[in-house]
């Protein structure tokens, strides 16, 4: 068994297969990596990765579902760092994104580029990403409503307009380009929201 990244706690077939399928994924693109990498990444067997996804599809929305947590999660311990301040924790979560995506290296949203891989509207790995999109507007939407938006959907709306054109710009202008804007265009929408 292959050590987790704490050095100690050994890692399941199942979470190596995971871990191994979203850095290539990720790197390479769903449809650009075939299983045959995949377990030899993660050092099982292909009957091992089948024991646990029923297709290479539903491994890909299993990695997604590890990309939208993470996606929240990071939203979630921007808030907490800012308890009393909500606005103050989306700005933090919007500077984080801006800072991630300028790095060299980064190749966007794993769930925006899952939407750009699979064009088919009813794909299962199509639905899913935009299920994790639709549930992180939700999660806006909500902290919206808590710092007084009077239209909390509406912040919404634009908060993740602003989401998804910091992760094409970073990859486009990298640190030097439109991110570095980033937070102070969300502190005026915060600002207008509430006006």
């Amino acid at each position: 068994m292959v050590e987790g990244r704490d050095g100690t706690a050994p890692l399941r077939a199942g979470d190596r297969i995971r871990a191994a399928a979203r850095d290539l994924f990720y790197r390479r693109g769903f449809r650009g990596v075939g299983v045959d990498e995949i377990v030899t990444r993660a050092g099982v067997t292909k009957p091992s990765l089948y024991r646990g996804f029923a297709s290479k599809d539903a491994l890909v929305v299993a990695c997604l579902a590890d990309y939208d947590v993470r996606l929240r999660s990071r939203l979630d311990e921007a808030l907490a760092a800012h308890p009393s301040d909500p606005a103050a924790g989306l700005v933090a979560f919007l500077d984080g994104i801006a800072r991630r995506s300028a790095q060299p290296g980064f190749r966007g949203c794993g769930l925006s580029n899952a939407v750009v891989e699979y064009p088919e509207a009813d794909h299962p790995v199509r639905e899913a990403a935009r299920e994790g999109k639709r549930a992180l507007h939700a999660r806006l939407a909500e902290v919206a409503g808590t710092l007084g938006a009077r239209a909390p959907e509406r912040l919404a709306d634009a908060l993740l307009l602003l989401v998804e054109g910091a992760f094409a710009c970073g990859q486009i202008f990298g640190a030097d380009g439109p991110n570095r804007s980033l937070a102070d265009a969300a502190e005026a929408l915060i600002a207008a929201s509430r006006a």
